[in-house]
This record gives C-alpha cells, structure tokens and sequence, in this order.
C-alpha cells in the first residue's frame, strides 16, 4: 500500500499530460499535500511592496538569483513589475549597489519557483542574463538574453534566444558561461511538439534545445536539439566541466512513461555527445512533478547530482556523484524525505554542499548536508535559515573559497548565508 502521503499528492493532479500534443493543461504532482499547499498560495504584497510607484526592491521580488565573480563580489538578479533589475554587494551581501535596469521595456518576465532569470559572469567580468518571457497565448514563452560589458553600469537590448519564432513554449532556460567566454543556453522547446501535432502525431513531453554564443553573445548559433520527450514542467542545469565543455541534466521521459533523469556531456560547444541515464528510481507517472534536477562538477572531474523522485519504492531527494564523467552514478543516497524539494548542489575541491527546502505545514526551512570526502559521507543536516512565511528555493554559491546559502523569504531583504 502507498504510503497517505502519496495518495494525498494524486488529488492534486489538475489533468493529464502524457501526450503534450493535445491542447490540455500540464498536470501538476508536489513533493507532498504540504508543499503544494505552500506553493500554490502566494500571498499578497504588503506595504511598499503593494506600491506600484515605489522604487524596486529586491525584498519584493518573488525570486532571487545570485552568483560570484572571480574577484568575490556578489551579483544578484530580480525582478519588479515586469523589469529585470541587478545589483552587487562586496561585503557578502550587507550592503548593496543601487539597482540597475536590465530591460528598459518591460517585458512579463517569469520568475517563480523552477522559473527566474539567471545570471553567470565570465574571467573577465562581463555579466550574462537569460530569462523566459510570457507571451499572449497561455503557456507560450520565448527566452531572452542580455549582456553587460561594463561591470553591470548599462545592459544590452535583450534578443530571443529561440529561433523558432511561433507562439509556443520555449521555457525553462538554463545559462553556462566557459572558460573562454564561450555562452551556452539550453531550454525546453515545443517546435517538435507542434510538429507533432499538426502531422496527427503522438510525442511525449517537449524537446531540449541549445544554442552558442563565441563572441560575448552578440551572436548565437542556430538552434539545435539535444533530446525529445523531455518532462516539460521540469527546470534544467547546466554546468561546464573541467576539459571546458558543457554538461546539461533534466528530467527525461523514457520508454514506458518512466520520468528519472537524464545528462550529457558535450563534446565541443557546439556538438553533444550521447545521452545518459543519471537516476534509476523508475518513476511511472503522468504528471509533471515540477521537480528538475541540479548538478555541480569538481575540478577533479567528479560528478556531483542531486534530484527528486516520487516511484513507489524510492521517494524524496537523491544525490550521486560519478567518477567516469557521467556514464555512471554511485549508489544513490536518499537525504530528503517527506515535505521536502528542489535541492541544489556546490563542489568546492573535496567538499561537496548540498541544500533543500522542507516544509512542515507551518515553517519553511533551508536545510544544509555537506560532505568532506567527495560526498562518499556526510554530515548531519543543519537548519541554515528558516520562516513562517513563503520562501523562495534555496541555491548555494561560491566565491571560490567558501560556500554561502542564497535564501529569499517572502518580502523580506535577501539573506547570503555562511556556511561554515
């Protein structure tokens, strides 16, 4: 018998979406009865913050996504009715610069939960952002980027990333910069799946597309397909590996409606090589568990991966690690159990972090498990900030040196976390 938890998860199922080429919506499936509950009811801007003329703040925005440059300044970038603002902090996030305006048209830009603008920077300072955007028919959504090369005074007008130009989904962006500058932007794509559908044609879930940038982004590659029949609810990471080639995990659709978890491996900037299986939880569901996975490489080459699964045998959160570039992973360790979700993963030479959301029906807590053997064992888990309001999801970042926690409550100032 499934424990109540899962049956209570089943009756938040909205609809079915097993075969995307129809006009129905993505069910939905949650970590637990609880979670869904904490996401689905966004509660209203209080204050300044239900002020449409007052000045942007970070504190009002839904999400929050950070990062470091090379030189240990922090990065942060929101958004605020329908603009896209950046800011840094050289004290760890105390204090910040003033906030500056990356589109100068507003745009419905989505940022909630799996979805947000992100935000890398190069060796030399030059600031990258993609982000999704809302277009007039439900559900269709182009990705866009934009690019400063003045430490973050002035960004460039944003272009679409998509090629493919219909009003359909290109959703759920993921952003890699290499060590050369080169830029990497993959996505779920729903050209194929139209396709699909005009031809009478069955096809599972989207596809996963890609394109590359060699000249600071002022131009990018056509589009290609890395996958089909992707989960299409699930966010995707990308990360670049040690010979400087990208690496992108995401939640695949594989042969009997199985939904685990998928990698590969580049073989140069523009060429991807064959597709992995990363997760073996055998996961039958028709749903979109809005659940995608996150992935950290090492400088020594380790794969460090984390993930969510709902199977019958094997629930919660998963993390493995590889030695052999991704072809296999060890013996899964299941770190996260009921009311937890979206966890997020940081190699910093040996030391392997790992971070998730529980939530108990009244407190949102990020918890914190870090390995110093190359996650081969870990220490307890540890509380590192918590709330009775919403939260956004927890991330980790590096400055090169330590590992901070990047937390956002609801309407409350960003907090960059030590993790000690």
């Amino acid at each position: 018998m499934k424990p109540l938890y899962w049956l209570i998860l089943s009756s938040f199922i909205l609809s079915a979406c097993t075969t995307t080429t129809d006009s129905k919506p993505p069910l939905i499936a949650e970590s637990s009865s609880k979670s869904t509950k904490k996401m689905s009811h966004k509660p209203p801007k209080k204050g300044i913050c239900a002020d449409s003329k007052a000045p942007p703040l970070s504190k009002c925005a839904d999400t929050v996504t950070a990062t470091s440059d090379n030189k240990g300044t922090l990065w942060a970038v929101w958004t605020n009715n329908q603009s896209i603002y950046i800011q840094s902090s050289t004290d760890k996030g105390n204090r910040f610069t003033a906030p500056v305006l990356v589109n100068t048209t507003p745009e419905k830009v989505a940022a909630e939960n799996e979805s947000r603008p992100k935000i890398k920077i190069d060796a030399k300072g030059n600031i990258y952002l993609t982000w999704v955007i809302t277009l007039d028919e439900k559900r269709s959504t182009y990705v866009r980027f934009s690019r400063s090369t003045d430490g973050g005074k002035h960004f460039s007008t944003p272009v679409t990333v998509n090629d493919n130009l219909q009003i359909i989904r290109h959703r759920f962006d993921s952003l890699a910069v290499g060590k050369n500058g080169e830029i990497f932007v993959a996505w779920l794509d729903a050209r194929d799946t139209e396709a699909a559908k005009k031809a009478g044609k069955e096809f599972k879930g989207l596809s996963l597309y890609y394109s590359t940038s060699t000249d600071g982004g002022k131009h990018f590659s056509p589009n290609k397909s890395i996958a089909d029949h992707v989960c299409e609810c699930c966010r995707i990471d990308t990360t670049v590996a040690p010979d400087n080639t990208p690496v992108v995990v995401w939640r695949h659709i594989f042969e009997g409606g199985i939904r685990d978890h998928a990698l590969v491996k580049f073989k140069d900037w523009q060429t991807s090589d064959t597709i992995q299986r990363l997760s073996h939880e055998n996961w039958k569901i028709d749903a979109c568990p809005h659940h995608g996975p996150a992935i950290a490489i090492a400088d020594s080459g380790i794969y460090h991966a984390v993930w969510f699964s709902g199977s019958a045998s094997k629930q919660g959160l998963f993390y493995g690690y590889s030695t052999d570039a991704g072809k296999s992973f060890s013996e899964p360790v299941n770190f996260g159990k009921e009311g937890t979700s979206h966890p997020h993963v940081l190699a910093l030479d040996k030391q392997v972090f790992v971070t998730w959301q529980a939530f108990d029906g009244k407190i949102n807590r990020a918890l914190v498990i870090k390995s110093n053997d190359e996650g081969k064992t870990w220490a307890k888990p540890e509380v590192i900030a918590q709330t009775p309001e919403m939260a956004d999801e927890p991330f980790l970042i590096s400055d090169g040196k330590n590992a901070y926690l990047s937390w956002q409550s609801s309407q409350k100032d960003y907090q960059l976390i030590a993790i000690k």
